[in-house]
């Protein structure tokens, strides 16, 4: 199996990488500073007898999205699963956040997902097979303050899963909208936040890993988790 993560360098996207390689995967991973987990990357390739491709990317920008969507398909033609985890958080409320800040998110959040899928699509098509994880969030599901334009491109990133799942079921090609509640990662850092109130990262990783193991004929379509407490 081959697995592509993006933002895979910390957090999130690093842990979805340790699960998918306890299961023997194959990785090609991409973040803006995936140069710094080399020895990481080697360590999981030691203990677990895989392969990673790794590329330094910001899939803010079009350009480095194709490119890197470019060396993914000389690298393989056969990816199994695609995890759309690249993403940035900023707070502010529409009438007041600065002038960018919807255009700053949307870039990352939804367009770099976007345009790295359908990179990918012919690939997946052509075999009849291939599975696309997109990390929503609880955002996408209910407005809260202070969420601004993070929730609206959330809610974007969980539209174009929608969309994606209706028009790929005749190809069997599955999409999954994950969309987490408040997950112990570098996004919290500095936030004085008690860890046994927020989820651990394996927590998600370990539902998208089992996702993508259930028949053809199954698909989750949503995965929403949230703390026990309830949303912070």
């Amino acid at each position: 199996m081959n697995v592509v993560i993006t933002g895979a360098s910390k957090g999130i996207g690093k842990g979805i990488a340790e699960h998918f390689a306890a299961e023997g995967a194959n990785l090609l991973l991409c973040s803006r500073n995936m140069d710094n987990t080399i020895e990481w990357q080697r360590e999981l390739m030691k203990k677990h007898g895989i392969g990673i491709t790794s590329f330094n990317a910001d899939l803010s920008d079009f350009n480095q999205v194709k490119l890197f969507a470019d060396q993914l398909l000389k690298a393989t033609d056969a990816i199994d699963v695609l995890v759309n985890n690249a993403g940035t958080y900023q707070p502010g409320s529409v009438y007041n956040e600065p002038d960018g800040q919807l255009e700053n998110m949307m870039n990352l959040n939804l367009y770099s997902a976007y345009h790295l899928t359908r990179a990918l699509l012919p690939s997946m098509i052509k075999r009849k097979t291939g599975h696309v994880f997109n990390i929503c969030s609880i955002a996408a599901l209910k407005a809260y303050a202070n969420g601004g334009s993070y929730s609206i491109s959330k809610w974007a990133l969980a539209g174009f899963s929608e969309n994606l799942r209706e028009e790929m079921k005749g190809f069997n090609i599955k999409v999954t909208a994950v969309h987490p509640g408040a997950t112990f990662s570098s996004s919290w850092d500095g936030a004085n936040i008690d860890p046994k109130r927020i989820m651990e990262v394996a927590d998600l990783a370990k539902m998208i890993v089992a996702a993508s193991k259930l028949s053809p004929q199954a698909c989750v379509e949503n995965i929403v988790m949230r703390p026990q407490l309830g949303d912070l």
